[in-house]
């Protein structure tokens, strides 16, 4: 196995490695999933893996979630289809950063995508690292947002298209979810900045301390999420990955946020990805 670095804060592009061995092989699983957590975003090409494969091995890491928009694979639960085509309206999720389902209590702990199909050039993918991100921030900010909580929404988004009854009962079924504005990453000990598109609102800065008058807490807490959901942007924290057909990425999505580029209508781009199961955020 090969390792190659692709910047200097996040990404690597490893070879030699078939996932589908790998998804049987418990010592070379080992050694992926030690170089994930070391660069938090994974990049192999030549992946011609059947779906029953790239299943098995997205499962070494944890029981897989479907997704209650998006739906499964009826094949292959926990395989979700991401289809594009010039007859699919563009969804205006994929293409913002973001974690992914921070909407739920328990967010995933990661995800395997593949490509099955891409336009030639346009359609990439960028990952940044949210540890970098935090690490860089200014020490009176990280003073500013020490135990700061957010919520996180699919109503606002995934949902905010829907008629008000389909939107109510997306709502219901998964409520808001309330997490750290800086997480604890599980394994490696890392603190990361935990905000992101699906971030609606500070839940507990309206305090004495912070507010003078009610206004305050409007701009004051606005601003401040904005802010802090900006330092995605920063390309000194992103890595680009340009598809080709069966590349794979895998990425820790505690510690990342990412955003696919939708510069490639009327192209076909079809991906299929396997989510992990994670830990409620602390």
């Amino acid at each position: 196995m090969r390792v190659e670095p692709l910047t200097c804060a996040i990404g690597a592009e490893i070879s030699g490695v078939n996932l589908g061995d790998a998804a049987r092989d418990e010592g070379l699983f080992a050694e992926i999933k030690a170089l994930l957590l070391q660069h938090k975003v994974l990049f192999l090409r030549d992946q011609d893996i059947d779906r029953a494969d790239h299943v098995a091995f997205a499962r070494r890491f944890g029981e897989l979630e479907d997704h209650p928009v998006a739906g499964s694979d009826p094949e292959h639960p926990g395989l979700v289809r991401i289809y594009k085509n010039p007859d699919q309206p563009n969804d205006r999720y994929e293409n913002a950063w973001h974690t992914d389902a921070t909407w739920r209590e328990v967010p995933p702990m990661g995800c395997v995508l593949r490509c099955v199909e891409c336009p030639p050039v346009g359609g990439d993918t960028l990952w940044a690292n949210m540890a970098l991100a935090y690490e860089k921030l200014p020490e009176e900010v990280k003073v500013r947002i020490e135990g700061l909580r957010a919520r996180h929404s699919i109503e606002a988004s995934f949902g905010a298209a829907m008629p008000m009854e389909k939107r109510l009962a997306l709502k219901a079924q998964f409520p808001d979810a309330e997490h750290p504005v800086v997480r604890i990453h599980p394994e490696t000990g890392e603190k990361i900045l935990f905000v992101n598109a699906f971030t609606t609102h500070f839940t507990n800065y309206h305090t004495p301390e912070r507010v003078r008058y009610g206004q305050d807490f409007s701009l004051g807490a606005s601003d401040l999420l904005r802010y802090l959901v900006s330092q995605a942007y920063i390309p000194e924290y992103q890595v680009r990955w340009r598809w080709k057909p069966n590349s794979v990425a895998i990425w820790d999505n505690r510690s990342t946020q990412h955003y696919a580029v939708m510069d490639y209508p009327p192209c076909v781009r079809k991906m299929e990805r396997a989510g992990i199961i994670g830990d409620k955020p602390y």
